[in-house]
């Protein structure tokens, strides 16, 4: 069997290192499907490459990452809809 980490594979502990990510932010967006990772055992293993572009991603939305409204993620069925916002209002 091959060694994940030597093939782009970084455990939860190097990925906060290498993005200043808490573990538990990061297991979210594995569980999520927003970054690539796996779980083997109790540990994840990120996808190095794919963690890098989330990052890049989140940092060239700027103040808009926070933004529940945004298209791409109304497009994914994410963040919030009028008709969901209005039927909690009912």
């Amino acid at each position: 069997m091959t060694d994940p980490v030597a093939e782009g594979w970084i455990t939860t502990e190097t990925a906060e290192t290498l993005t200043g990510y808490a573990a538990a932010y990061l297991r979210r967006l594995a569980v999520q499907g927003r970054i690539e990772a796996q779980k083997v055992g109790r540990d994840w293993l990120i996808w190095r490459e794919s963690l890098l572009n989330y990052q890049t991603h989140m940092q060239s939305l700027g103040s808009q990452r926070h933004n529940p409204w945004r298209a791409e993620l109304l497009a994914r069925g994410l963040g919030r809809q009028e008709s969901k916002v209005a039927e909690e209002r009912v």
